[in-house]
Formats: structure tokens, C-alpha cells, sequence
């Protein structure tokens, strides 16, 4: 091969041509070119739908009628012990808003009113508990009854 001849190449013709600007459309920011290039996610919410599924509830349990009525002479107690403002702990189930059962959930705390209207019992730092959702009540209230039992 010869050294004068300069070797062509395949865009040899246009290499040197300055880049074309549209009169038309407005140029693109470089933020919008980037995500022209982002993974498509052709099933989009379907990640989110399996967490959900895999998410576990516990079934909420039934009190059987002596557990009830353990309950039920607990809240009579608490109920007229209510201006002292006892401390109790409190097991209560919070129905799931998502899919069916719930979770078990303890709080510790005052008590400083119990509404028999809407049948919650309300905690100092503003917990509302639904009285049909308790599951147990303990407090030192409570093991001083069972000594002196």
C-alpha cells in the first residue's frame, strides 16, 4: 500500500460534520436521556404484591368462657381503680387492615379513662384499645388480688 493514500473508513464522509440541532423539538436534559436507558418493569407492583403475601399475620384467639370472665373481673377492678390511674400492661390484638388476622401488641402505661360509649380504654399516652380486642391484663394491681386469693 502506497503512504500517500490516506485509508478511507466506513464514516469517513460525515466525521467532521458539525451536530445537527432541531429547529423543532427542544433539546432533551441529559436527566430525561438517562431514563430513556432505566430497566423496564413490565410486571410493575408485583414485588410489592409478593412481600404482601409473605407478610405474616397471627389468627386472633378466642377466649374460652373462665378466661372471659378472668377478663371481665379485671376490667371491674381496673374500672374502679380508675382515678388512682393504675399502671397495667395490656395484650391486644390489632386487626390487620391489609389481609386477613392480626398482631398480638403489649403496651405498658396508665390508665386514664374507660369509655363504656365507644368501649375503648385509654392510655396516658393517648392508645385507644378497643375492650373487645384485649386479650389479658396484668399489673401489679392484679398479683396483689392473687395473693390475697
Amino acid at each position: 500500500m502506497d503512504g500517500n493514500l490516506k485509508e478511507t473508513h466506513r464514516y469517513d464522509d460525515i466525521i467532521d460534520l458539525p451536530h445537527h440541532v432541531s429547529d423543532w423539538h427542544p433539546h432533551m436534559p441529559i436527566s430525561d436521556r438517562a431514563a430513556q436507558f432505566a430497566p423496564f418493569a413490565a410486571l410493575s407492583g408485583f414485588g410489592s404484591a409478593i412481600e404482601e403475601t409473605a407478610r405474616v399475620t397471627e389468627e386472633r384467639i378466642e377466649l374460652d368462657d373462665d378466661q372471659k370472665a378472668e377478663l371481665d373481673l379485671k376490667l371491674r377492678m381496673l374500672r374502679e381503680l380508675l382515678p388512682q390511674r393504675p399502671e397495667v400492661s395490656i395484650v391486644y390484638f390489632v386487626p390487620d387492615v391489609r389481609k386477613a388476622g392480626g398482631a398480638y401488641t403489649t403496651i405498658t402505661g396508665h390508665v386514664i379513662k374507660m369509655d363504656d360509649f365507644l368501649s375503648v380504654i385509654v392510655m396516658d399516652n393517648g392508645t385507644e384499645i378497643p375492650i373487645d380486642n384485649i386479650f389479658g391484663i396484668d399489673g401489679e394491681l392484679f398479683r396483689a388480688m392473687e395473693v390475697s386469693e
